[in-house]
This record gives C-alpha cells, structure tokens and sequence, in this order.
C-alpha cells in the first residue's frame, strides 16, 4: 500500500513484493544449485572398454584387454604375485559398481577390488581397503598391505550364497566419509564404519588378480558415482 493506505492499481493476491521477488530468486536459485548437483552425481565410467586410459599396472603380461573387458590372470600358469590395475585418480566418497567374474583351476583362485587405496612405491602391492572376491572371502572387507587383516566380513553363508562362482557377478561399494558398505549381487555383506581416524578417506580404485593360484578373472562396467 502507498502512503495513503491504497493498494496500487492491478495489485491483487499476486502483486509480488521486492521480498516476495527476492524469495523467489532465492528459490530459483536453490532449484539451480540442486540441478547442477544433480548433474554432478552422474556414474561415470572409469573404464572406456579399449584402451588402459587412465590406468596403470603391469599391462604388459597381466593385464589385456578383451571384448571390452579387463582380464588378468591366466589358467594356464600360475599367477606369481599379486598384481593390480589402478585408477591415476583418487576418490573420496562414492558409489563404485563392478562387474566381474572369477575363474581358477588350481591354487589360491582370489581376486578383489581395491578402493581408498594406494600403490606402495617400488612395489607390484597396493595398500588400503579391498572388497574381497573367491571362496571363504566373499563380500569381506579385507584391509590390503596395511593392517592385514578382515575389517568386517559377512554372516556365515551370506556371502558364499550371494556368489554365483564362475558367472557375472556384482559388486556394489559405497563410502561415505567413515562408513563403508558393500553389496554382493544385491546382498548387502558389510555395513562398517571405521574408528580409525588415521585411516585415509581417500585413494585410488584398482583391480586384483592374486598370486599363487590358476586364476582367470574379468571385470566390466566399472562405473562411479561421485556423493558430497
């Protein structure tokens, strides 16, 4: 209203105010901000199905890649060592999603995904979390070169259930700040926070094939979502 007491001529319920349009421009903005989040959480793919882009590892007998997978490992001789593939980047929090498959025909058939982790400099090892992958491991989160040791691991014969041996499996691994929780073909197998503040929250995403078995493994359609 003016000075008068009157409401200005066509200001009905809708007349906006310089408040009313100020509030508006603020939720605009936040619906904006929103989007771009949004826009921002999108999985990205890690691995583009051709070349080793954004990798690095012993690609030169371990590692190949074969219709638009990633395979290590041989059935035919034994895997000497531990070997991983690992992403040049680092991540922080995320959803990771892998699919892989396991298979072996003599020895420790192993494999793993590893993630928040790093390679020990002069060293074919990797250091930090891995989500465990064979029989009697998996769905554990084992901690790699660090504390040797199970962090936290299924109930008896969740995981071992969850498996399906020597098909397409899927790996679900989501870190949020302390908690870490894996999914093994939709069965949740590990929900574990970590106590340590020491621990990093932060590193590379990599492969295992592990030494000492017979041991073919594949993984594809590795994907990332970045969380807040």
């Amino acid at each position: 209203m003016n000075r008068l007491g009157l409401r200005p001529a066509g200001a009905g319920r809708g007349w906006a105010t310089g408040r009313n349009v100020k509030s508006m421009k603020i939720a605009a903005l936040g619906l904006l901000c929103i989007s771009l989040v949004g826009l921002a959480a999108e999985p990205q793919a890690l691995f583009d199905g051709k070349t080793f882009n954004g990798w690095d590892g012993d690609t030169n007998k371990t590692w190949r890649i074969r219709d638009g997978m990633i395979v290590g490992g041989s059935l035919e001789t034994q895997v000497p060592r531990n070997e991983f593939l690992a992403t040049t980047r680092s991540f922080t929090n995320f959803v990771l999603r892998v699919k892989f498959k396991l298979e072996g025909t003599e020895g420790f058939v192993n494999s793993g995904v590893q993630f928040r982790s790093q390679r020990i400099p002069n060293d074919a090892e990797m250091i930090g979390y891995q989500a465990d992958i064979g029989d009697g491991w998996w769905g554990a989160l084992y901690d790699e070169s660090r504390r040797n040791t199970v962090m936290a691991k299924p109930e008896e014969g969740v995981g071992q259930k969850a498996a399906k041996k020597g098909e397409w499996n899927d790996y679900e691994i989501r870190c949020e700040g302390p908690r870490i929780v894996l999914k093994l073909n939709g069965v949740t197998t590990v929900d574990y926070t970590e106590a340590d503040p020491a621990i990093p929250r932060s590193g590379r995403i990599g492969v295992q094939v592990h030494g000492g078995g017979k041991t073919l493994v594949s993984f594809k359609d590795i994907t990332l979502q970045p969380l807040p």
